[in-house]
């Protein structure tokens, strides 16, 4: 057994099997999935998981080396988006639009989904190299 961090066993191999610049995504419960792109659906009940607690246990185990967002939660989710980047302040963010931010989750290497209902909950997190 693992001692610590994600003990979700599909959540922590799709992390440990993301390479330099792929995506893996974070999605609220209402995220559209792309045909022909691997969805992790971790949602129990509304809310659960977080976005955030899922976001911060991904963010112990994979090195990611910048984030994208959609523009929309400045107006929508400030909340939010103000703790995205506290967590991640040493990264640098991309703002799309959130049609476009739909169309780059299909190059995605795994959605994972949510519980989160709360408005533009979603990340693409890109990955990096721990060297």
């Amino acid at each position: 057994m693992k001692k610590d961090g994600i003990l979700n066993t599909n959540l922590i191999s799709e992390v440990a099997a993301i390479g330099h610049t792929q995506y893996l995504v974070i999605g609220d419960a209402g995220l559209p999935i792309p045909k022909g792109v691997n969805v992790l659906d971790i949602s129990l009940t509304k809310g659960v998981p977080g976005f955030m607690q899922v976001l911060e246990a991904v963010n112990e185990e994979l090195v990611s080396e910048a984030y994208i967002l959609a523009e929309e939660i400045k107006e929508g989710n400030r909340e939010l988006e103000t703790q995205v980047h506290e967590l991640l302040k040493e990264q640098p963010v991309t703002y799309v639009p959130h049609e476009e931010f739909k169309k780059l989750t299909e190059e995605a290497q795994v959605i994972v989904r949510t519980g989160e209902t709360s408005s533009f909950a979603n990340i693409i997190l890109v990955a990096g190299v721990n060297f």
